[in-house]
């Protein structure tokens, strides 16, 4: 009588779909969930990025020098941007250097300095006022922003501080428009 049991059993297709579907549904939501994830870290990246360009065009055309736009002001421009994505007071770095020309650019290897939790001596603006140069000198902008990921599990594989935020860094490098030095 077993058999037979065993072979009904076998035989009954009834929620066999339900079945199947519990099987795929992980998989399912991983993929779904790190598609997602690269949708978000590619929308983060795209507004620093936006953001440094449009600051760093403040600098490049002298309209940064002209008006005397100081450390905060600058730092408030790029601000305005990125504090949809977490707190600029803990999470955002800006660093500008001047440069004489592309051979000592080329020669500075030295890595970004980021904000982080632990270490609150880290000041946001990295640069002085008068660091924005005078016309036609060769200017470096960087840009470094932690942003806490929508699946940390999931998604892109990228560094992680160990708080769990994502670096990003843009960099903008110019020579300043042939303006008039103030």
């Amino acid at each position: 009588m077993r058999p037979s049991i065993f072979r009904g059993w076998v035989k009954n297709r009834s929620g066999s779909t339900a079945v199947e579907f519990a099987m795929i549904m992980p998989l399912f939501l991983a993929i779904l969930f790190s598609i997602f994830e690269a949708g978000w870290f590619y929308f983060v990246s795209t507004s620093v990025q936006q953001a440094n360009a449009n600051a760093a065009r403040l600098i490049r055309t002298g309209q940064a020098q002209s008006g005397a736009l100081s450390k905060d002001a600058f730092f408030k421009e790029i601000c305005d941007v990125v504090d949809a994505f977490g707190s600029c007071e803990e999470k955002l770095t800006i660093d500008i250097a001047k440069y004489d020309n592309f051979a000592q650019l080329a020669a500075d290897v030295s890595e970004p300095v980021c904000r982080d939790k632990d270490d609150p001596t880290i000041e946001g603006a990295q640069f002085g006022s008068n660091d924005y140069g005078h016309g036609e000198e060769i200017i470096r902008v960087r840009v470094c922003f932690l942003y806490k990921p929508m699946t940390p599990a999931l998604g892109l594989n990228l560094a992680k501080t160990k708080h769990g935020d994502r670096k990003l860094v843009s960099v903008s490098i110019f020579r300043n428009e042939p303006f008039a030095s103030l």
